[in-house]
């Protein structure tokens, strides 16, 4: 594995974790302007509704956790390719579950930031 893809994913871990403290701060500089953010549901979300969602407690992460994840360096892009554990309330309704990721990071201007993920629910 390359460094960037060691670095990308110590980020994304960060971003999980993020998710799951609420620092709406930190995830307002992780994430692009034009994050294309594809839940396991197929429920689309953009760098602004995912977080209005989060600070208007519509969705409330409590724990996001990644395992099996590989990096491929594609220079200025890096992709990632795992799994992850969430626990998450959706209008109240409390849900826990395995997905499977591809998350892509790209450095721009020197700032790596999250522009896509897609995720798929693993069987039950």
């Amino acid at each position: 594995m390359t460094t960037n893809g060691d670095m990308i994913i110590a980020l994304d871990k960060e971003r999980m974790q993020a998710m799951a403290n609420k620092d709406i701060a930190k995830l307002k500089n992780l994430l692009c302007k034009d994050l294309v953010y594809t839940h396991s549901s197929a429920r689309l979300d953009t760098k602004e509704s995912i977080i209005a969602g989060m600070e208007s407690g519509a969705t409330v992460y409590t724990s996001v956790v990644p395992s099996d994840v590989k990096a491929l360096d594609l220079g200025d892009a890096v992709v990632l390719t795992g799994e992850a554990q969430i626990s998450v309330s959706a209008n109240g309704a409390p849900r826990s579950f395995g997905v499977r990721f591809t998350d892509v990071y790209q450095n721009q201007n020197g700032t790596w930031r999250m522009v896509a993920w897609q995720s798929t629910k693993l069987p039950e």
